[in-house]
Order: C-alpha cells, then structure tokens, then sequence
C-alpha cells in the first residue's frame, strides 16, 4: 500500500465501505469520501464519527474527486454516472472497486481467514474476531456489522478493527462474484442457498474459494456444503448430527435470549460446554464455524468457548431494541429466505404472535428470489402472524422496478397467511402499531438501508408513550410453532 497516496470512498457509509475506510486511517493514510445518505440528510451520528477521525466528507457530486494521484474506491453496484466516478475517469485518478482493495489487504496478511456463504457471515466473523483477540492474537477484523465487543464510546461503529499486519479476518462477499478476488489461508464455508446468483454460479465461486485454502472449515450438514468438503483435503468439518464431523455439537438447550451447547472435538478427544449470548441453532452453526477457524490458529476449544460465553452479538443481528407493555421490538439483517427462515425459526422458539415487517433490499433480489420468498413467508409463519411490506429500497439507478412487494403478499395470502402490501415504511409502521397488542413481538427485517434501526426504535418509542392496550383472549392467540 503506497502511504502518500490519498483514498477517496464513494459511498464511505456503506456497511462495506467503512470498514475499510476505518482501517486505512488507522493506518496512516489520508482518506475521504462522499456519500448518497449524507446528501439526503441520514444516519448523520456516522458521518460525525467519520469527520471525527479526520476524514473529509463532500457531497456526492464529484467535487471532492480533484487529485489525479488519488485512489478512488467504488462499490460494484455504483454506476458510471455517478459524478465522482466521472470525475475520477476525467482526471485520470485509479479506480478500483471496494472488493479489489479488501482483496489487496487481505492477500497481504500471512495469516489469513475468509469467512464466506450464504448466511450466518457476518456473525461468524464476529465470533472469529472476539476468539481471536482475546486468544492474544491481535487481529485485523473486517466485518459487514457491527463488532458489539468491540464497540466503545469512541468506537460506535465497530465493523473494523485495525489489529497487526499477521493476522486477517474477514467477511467475504459472493453477491457480486468478487470472491474470487481472495486467497484465504484459512476459509470458511457456511452454507450455499439461493441468494444473489443462481445455484451453479454459488457452487462455482465456492469451491473455487476453499480449494485455494491451506485448511477450509465447512459446515457438513449443508448439502451444498457438505459436496464440496468431500471435493478437498485439509478440512476441519463441523454438524449437528455427522459423527464423522471434527466438531460435533449436542445438547442444545434454547432460551428466549441465549442458547447453550456441548462441543465435542472428535481429534482432541474432549467435550466442553458453550453457553451462547445470542439465540438460536444457527448460531450454534456459526459458533462451530468459528471454533474450527480458531483451531486452525492453534486455539484450542476450551479457550474458544471461554471467549464465546463473552460474545454479544453483531448490530442489527436478531437485536433486541426493547420492550413495553409485554411487547418486544426487535431489529434484524434477515434479507434472504435462508436468514429470515432463521430468524423466525429462533421466534418461534417462544409463544406469541409476531408482526413482521420485511424491507426487500431491491428489485433485483426480490425478482430472483420471489417464489423463494413466498414459500419462506408461508412454510414459516404461523396462522396468527402478519406479515407487512412496503415496496424494495431505491435509492436511484436504472433497475428494472416491474416486480413489487405486491407480488410476494398476494403469493403469501394465497397460502393462507395474513399479509399485507402498504404504500411505503410509514404505512407499515401504523399498521404494526394498530395490530401490537401485549403478548406480540414486532421484527423488522431488511438490508442496506440503516434507517431501519432508526424505524425499530421509533415504533418503542411510539409504543411506550402510548396508553395500555389489553391482551387478546385465548382464543385470539395463536402458537408461534402454529405450521401452515
């Protein structure tokens, strides 16, 4: 990395844009960058805290583009009629994409971990990160949420950690095929369902990524998965269920908040508990993940479930924002039929109707995977239930805006669930506000817009200065288990 060249972030905001940004101040270079939320007057705390730490903010315009020997970084999804990239291509500055940069730090580590799949992603890098570091191993850490652990009054928005130069962890990214940018020491593969790209390109793109592993940690109980562990040498295998797993979990025993488990390493021939701070069987997936990448670094089980029991979560990962009047509010990433299945699954570990509203993060996605989405909605609900949606988040471009949310509620109601299609958020939010009764619990689910988490805490805000509402009867309630 040349040190007295300047770096320029279009769009700095981005879950994935600053984690990068942060890591190359932290180590030494000058850096600035626009931002289309910035321009539109939201999540403006962020953009304190990057001026903060002596990062130049300008109006995505073009004009804070003006160095030729700057190095302009853009996400695959930003076009070329976005002024700055003008601008960059008009004077000459290098353009690159925010994967070709992550790719370039990362390959540089001598140790390095890549955590890639459909779900389950960002947690497990989280995981890593926490074992890590309190392993003593001083890791650099670059996630696609928000490190709870990691996060202090001068460090609200912990998606990196700017650790040694060894040791790199990080959240890998198929959606757009620039996983194969990455040459993990250490890769990690968690699951392979339907998401950004069709089924064979997944297969592709993830063999390709932990074939190039000296070790690849793999989930075994995923089919998908599991064909492409029998393809390579030197795993580290984890399941539920295969006792030809390295790491095989048992005991699982759910709360409301936490899940506990044993782990047993087959090679080292001992079983510990983990006592999880965070819900659900999916991250006890994810916490066997992270446990086979630690022991790739010498970390043995015993120290990783230690750490573990200390983990708090990743922002907008199953967060609970708060409760009142018996009713809880809950934020959550859950953007593809995989995450919400798991989401509503650890939901329904626990009685009481649930109001869900889902934010599909664009038209493409929701066009791929519409069926996918409906089938989800309707096997995983319950009779009581109700589903809410406003149309995908634009924010500008040339997508094809055809398809609408319209089309996912009428295929759910046609199942026999209750949903409905609204005009916009705000609608959505008085409908859930008119529903919320005590017993209920709200989640809100959606990707790439971070005003979500504002929505969530306003809907508390809403519902506490509200007067009491009473229960519904018996009769009214329905099971969270309650299956189509």
């Amino acid at each position: 990395m040349d040190q007295n060249r300047p770096y320029f972030f279009c769009g700095i905001g981005g879950s994935g844009m600053l984690p990068l940004a942060l890591i190359l101040r932290a180590k030494g270079h000058a850096v600035s960058g626009s931002d289309r939320a910035l321009d539109q007057g939201r999540t403006s705390d962020k953009f304190a805290f990057l001026r903060a730490r002596r990062i130049e903010l300008f109006p995505q315009d073009g004009s804070g583009v003006t160095n030729p020997d700057s190095i302009v970084v853009a996400s695959a999804a930003v076009e070329d009629t976005v002024p700055d990239v003008k601008a960059a291509r008009t004077i000459g500055a290098e353009l690159i994409t925010r994967a070709q940069l992550l790719a370039k730090l990362f390959n540089a580590a001598p140790k390095s971990i890549g955590i890639a799949g459909t779900s389950g992603k960002t947690t497990t890098t989280g995981m890593i990160g926490w074992i890590l570091n309190q392993a003593g191993l001083n890791p650099t850490i670059v996630n696609g949420g928000v490190m709870k652990n990691f996060v202090t009054p001068e460090m609200p928005f912990a998606n990196a950690v700017a650790g040694g130069n060894d040791l790199f962890v990080c959240e890998v990214d198929e959606s757009d095929g620039s996983i194969a940018y990455y040459t993990p020491r250490i890769a990690v593969l968690n699951n392979i369902a339907l998401d950004h790209k069709s089924m064979d390109e997944l297969r592709t793109l993830f063999r390709d990524f932990v074939s190039k592993a000296k070790i690849a940690v793999v989930n075994i109980d995923n089919a998908e998965t599991k064909a492409i562990a029998e393809q390579i040498p030197h795993t580290i295998t984890y399941s539920f269920s295969d006792v030809s797993a390295r790491l095989l979990a048992s005991n699982l025993s759910p709360g409301p908040d936490t899940i506990s488990f044993d782990v047993r390493d087959r090679e080292g021939g001992v079983t510990v508990p983990v006592p999880l701070r965070v819900p659900g069987k999916h991250n006890v997936a994810n916490a066997l993940a992270a446990m086979g990448a630690a022991l790739a670094c010498g970390v043995p089980i015993e120290k990783s479930a230690k750490a573990l029991a200390g983990f708090v979560g990743i922002g907008r990962r199953f967060e609970r924002v708060g409760a009142t009047n018996d009713i809880t509010v809950i934020d959550d990433f859950a953007h593809n039929p995989d995450k919400i299945e798991a989401t509503l699954a650890t939901l329904h570990a626990a009685p009481g109707r649930l109001l869900i509203m889902f934010q599909p993060q664009g038209y493409g996605p929701l066009r791929k995977m519409k069926q996918a989405f409906i089938d989800c909605f309707a096997r995983n609900m319950g009779r009581d239930d109700v589903l809410v949606m406003p149309e995908p988040i634009y924010f500008g471009g040339t997508v094809d805006r055809s398809i609408s949310s319209g089309d996912i509620v009428r295929g759910v109601v046609a199942r026999e669930r209750h949903a409905f299609a609204l005009v916009d958020r705000e609608a959505c939010g008085e409908k859930l506000l008119e529903l919320a009764l005590p017993g209920d619990s709200i989640v809100v689910m959606g990707a790439r817009d971070d005003t979500l988490s504002e929505f969530a805490f306003e809907l508390l805000r809403v519902l506490r200065a509200r007067p009491e509402k009473g229960k519904r009867s018996g009769g009214e309630r329905a099971s969270r288990n309650d299956g189509p």
